[in-house]
């Protein structure tokens, strides 16, 4: 029996975050979040996609010719299909990363695959849902990601950022919630306290308004 992923979407673009910010990568976006945070962009990735074999999607990716590509969703970790093509991907020889919400085990993720894990904010509705267990297992290759929303929601990463040494463990990204929180503020937090963090903007919504594709 064929290993199948259900997707929503394959495209090529920007990476429009993270490290590789403004390289062009080849998206996987998977369908399906057990989450449900107050500022999701891909709400149109909870539900639908096309199943497809693992063989028909790495076809798919390879024909962009990438030298970058991200799985992402949704939660892609909430299919189980996700680790065998996180594999198929990395045996393409090109960099691979994973964007998950952090309420999955990684454990089984490929080493190779470089895991860009949220630490869910208070503001993201969805604090619970941490799985604080997955911080051991980040290698330096991998990052954190706080979505700030508010000023309450920067003191809290602030703390976890102390109390689980986290850039001691891979790199850590403060990125401000895009329309919402004045990123000037987030910045001027960020060099008043002097943070180990990398600040980031999400690109894509600058250049195509965080249009689907895009």
């Amino acid at each position: 029996m064929s290993v199948q992923c259900r997707v929503t979407e394959i495209f090529y673009s920007l990476q429009g975050e993270t490290r590789t910010v403004g390289l062009p990568t080849v998206f996987v976006r998977l369908t399906g979040c057990p989450l449900r945070c107050t500022f999701c962009d891909t709400a149109y990735a909870f539900h639908g996609g096309e199943k497809m074999d693992l063989n028909e999607i790495v076809a798919k990716v390879q024909s962009y010719k990438p030298r970058y590509v991200t799985v992402t969703g949704g939660e892609p970790l909430a299919q189980k299909s996700c680790f065998p093509l996180l594999t198929a991907l990395c045996d393409l020889g090109v960099e691979v990363s994973l964007e998950t919400s952090g309420a999955i085990d990684i454990s089984n993720v490929d080493p190779r695959v470089v895991c860009v894990m949220d630490l869910k904010t208070p503001g993201s509705g969805e604090e619970a849902k941490n799985r604080y267990d997955n911080i051991e297992l980040l290698k330096p290759i991998d990052q954190v990601k706080f979505v700030v929303c508010h000023r309450d929601d920067y003191d809290w990463a602030v703390n976890k950022l102390a109390e689980y040494h986290l850039n001691d463990q891979c790199e850590v990204l403060f990125s401000p919630i895009h329309g919402e929180l004045n990123p000037a503020d987030l910045a001027d937090w960020v060099v008043e306290d002097n943070l180990p963090v990398r600040m980031q903007l999400q690109m894509h919504k600058y250049l195509w308004n965080d249009e689907p594709g895009r």
